[in-house]
């Protein structure tokens, strides 16, 4: 049985492989460049789900954060060859485990089909009265 492993460590990203599996395998970053990928990545805290024989990346997460009162998780997403295996679970665990320390007042996501997997780490549906965007598409 392969084992995995969760990890903060940025220079452990494959960003390449994590862009892919973005563009071609989740509906909201569907055919996102490279460019915004990197960008994206620069600009957050990036997490991942390592095969511990391999070393290749099968999982991904990252937060934008100001570090203090509030955090936006996003880009969460496990290869399709490892899915069914608890590894969003073991993802979203690290990555609670890590910002803990911050003691954030807020941290926010949204989804459109994963609410019981956030549901385990707290996660409560929101009214989004009053919420506003700006360059949506």
């Amino acid at each position: 049985m392969t084992a995995f492993e969760f990890s903060a460590d940025p220079d452990r990203l494959d960003v390449e492989h994590v862009h892919r599996l973005l563009a071609e395998h989740s509906y909201w970053a569907r055919g996102r460049s490279r460019a915004v990928h990197d960008a994206a990545v620069a600009g957050s805290r990036n997490y991942g789900i390592y095969d511990t024989a391999t070393g290749a990346q099968v999982a991904y997460a990252r937060v934008v954060t100001d570090g203090a009162t509030f955090a936006w998780l996003c880009d969460v997403i496990v290869d399709p060859a490892v899915r069914g295996r608890r590894l969003g679970v073991r993802l979203v665990e690290g990555v609670m485990a890590d910002l803990e320390p911050l003691g954030l007042k807020r941290v926010m996501l949204k989804t459109a089909d994963a609410h019981g997997l956030y549901r385990r780490f707290g996660f409560v549906d929101v009214d989004a009265e009053g919420w506003m965007v700006r360059g949506a598409q």
